[in-house]
């Protein structure tokens, strides 16, 4: 497996990424030197994946610390004001916020001290990174005992080691099928129209040997129709706190599928991802993505130019539609208003 700070890592006065715009052609390491790079990174897609934004997000606070003057007072402001940047710099993740306030809340009560602080905002931020990955582990433990032998699950988007800074939510819990020789095979939705399933997930799948079929997102709902899909396991962007959830679009209409076929429909997230102060999934900001991404392939032009074009990122799958939300702490079930 791809190691954590080959995904994400930071550096002396830099926060360097596996750009995931390259891949999987080119394996190539993209390095921000200011917050403003950073944040032309995210929203370009360089860096995805919620619990991954929480990661960078509290990196870029160390980045945004590691450039500010010594002034304490103009340390602060500055600061202050490239973490604001940073966190709102995609909206529907709650990770990124939640990984920015961790790296902030270090400095409490050192802010004055900009040395102090800066080292504390590192200290904080690379253990955030850590934890991110011990969660996704657990997540993968808890996960792996929803599944049997020979188990054929499919996940839409990525939501692997790319997505997480590390080990993986959705894609966890397929590892550690695979690492306890249980021999899942997957389903991996093209995910269009990044392809971040046929660019990413078949990647990190490939590269760890575990058994896979790319399909295109118009074919999926064939296989189960067939009864060739035992589960679903999907990642998120944010859970609100009756257990609606946002994940890439797409996720909606799979569950939608899952549910009309009795195969069970499963969302693995860390509890940075839950956010108790959306009540429920009408509340959450859908991410309206640049109509170039929608307009062509592969440089090719494919819808034309008097055509108005919506390309949301993300969609809401009611709690309804959910058996379990997988965590590191265990796994959730209805009532989601109470467990999650």
């Amino acid at each position: 497996m791809i190691a954590p700070t080959d995904i994400i890592r930071l550096e002396r006065e830099a926060v360097v990424i596996l750009d995931q715009t390259r891949l999987p052609g080119e394996r190539v390491e993209r390095v921000c030197s200011t917050v403003a790079e950073l944040v032309a990174a995210i929203r370009e897609l360089a860096v995805r994946g919620a619990p991954a934004l929480g990661v960078v997000g509290a990196m870029g606070v160390a980045l945004a610390a590691s450039k500010a003057p010594d002034q304490p007072e103009r340390f602060q402001r500055t600061v202050l004001a490239e973490a604001a940047m940073l966190a709102t710099s995609r909206p529907t993740a709650i990770n990124l916020s939640v990984g920015v306030q961790a790296a902030l809340e270090a400095a409490t009560g050192l802010w004055m001290e900009p040395t102090a602080a800066r080292t504390a905002i590192v200290v904080a931020a690379q253990a955030f990174h850590r934890a991110e990955v011990r969660r996704c582990e657990e997540i993968g433990r808890h996960g792996a005992t929803l599944f049997a032998m020979n188990a054929r699950i499919c996940s839409i988007c990525n939501a692997g080691a790319l997505a997480t800074g590390g080990y993986g939510t959705a894609l966890g819990v397929i590892r550690r099928l695979q690492d306890n020789g249980l021999s899942p095979t997957v389903w991996v939705p093209e995910t269009r129209p990044l392809l971040q399933g046929a660019r990413l997930t078949a990647w990190e799948l490939a590269e760890e040997g575990i058994a896979h079929q790319v399909i295109s997102d118009g074919a999926v709902a064939s296989r189960f129709g067939l009864g060739l899909v035992d589960g679903v396991v999907v990642g998120a962007d944010r859970i609100a706190a009756n257990g609606d959830t946002a994940n890439k679009v797409g996720t909606y209409g799979l569950a939608i599928v899952a549910r009309y076929h009795g195969v069970p429909f499963y969302v693995a997230a860390p509890r940075t991802t839950i956010d108790p102060r959306t009540s429920t999934g009408a509340e959450i900001s859908i991410e309206e993505r640049p109509r170039a991404e929608l307009a062509g392939v592969a440089g090719q032009r494919t819808v034309g130019d008097d055509s108005p074009i919506v390309n949301p990122a993300f969609d809401v799958t009611p709690a309804a539609l959910i058996d379990a939300i997988i965590t590191e702490d265990g796994v959730l079930r209805a009532p989601f208003d109470f467990s999650v």
